[in-house]
């Protein structure tokens, strides 16, 4: 994960087939699973977020064609460190009577 602006723009480029500047979202994970990047274009330039877990790993998703569509709900969750595809709910309503 040592790639910054120039790389990841590169492998979106040449590895995923898309442009950097179409306003997507590209998440990439380092090796071990407890860092992401994000690399987004937000109308002025190309934006770079990295987070790295202290505990634990992204859940990462199984791509089938190499790119993977999530919700923003579903990316909130990942970069949370939440299982995105099991989301539990810590409160049950009662039921109606």
């Amino acid at each position: 994960m040592r790639r910054g602006f120039h790389g990841l723009s590169a492998k979106v480029q040449t590895v995923l087939e898309h442009q950097p500047y179409s306003g997507h979202v590209f998440v990439f994970r380092g090796r071990r699973g407890d860092l992401v990047k994000v690399l987004w274009f937000d109308g002025d330039g190309l934006c770079l977020f990295a987070k790295r877990l202290e505990r634990g790993r992204f859940v990462w998703p199984q791509a089938q064609e190499g790119t993977v569509s999530l919700s923003r709900a579903q990316l909130s969750m990942l970069l949370e460190g939440i299982d995105w595809r099991r989301p539990e709910r810590t409160f049950a309503p009662p039921m109606a009577v």
